[in-house]
């Protein structure tokens, strides 16, 4: 249900500010992203996975609680950042 680290690193590599950039809000969304799709994957064939669809809702917490966080310090990193990853029409 989590990435591979191959999947982190590569993350890690395309949306990273500057080199060794693990942590910035950038990362950190591109990263809970991807864990999310592959969460609401894996709900499509088990429907009644309530624990695991509770780790989706914080998920999705954290994530939109780090996009508000770009948006009030750079609303053009936030942004770049929804259209790059696709999250936001």
């Amino acid at each position: 249900m989590s990435i591979t680290a191959e999947e982190k690193t590569r993350l890690m590599k395309e949306f990273a500010t500057k080199e060794g950039d693990t942590g910035s809000p950038e990362v950190q969304v591109a990263i809970l992203t991807s864990r999310i799709t592959t969460l609401t994957e894996h709900f499509k064939t088990h429907k009644k996975d309530n624990h695991g669809r509770r780790g989706l809702l914080k998920m999705v917490a954290q994530r939109r609680k780090l996009l508000d966080y770009t948006k009030s310090k750079d609303e053009a990193r936030y942004r770049d950042l929804i259209q790059r990853l696709g999250i936001r029409r």
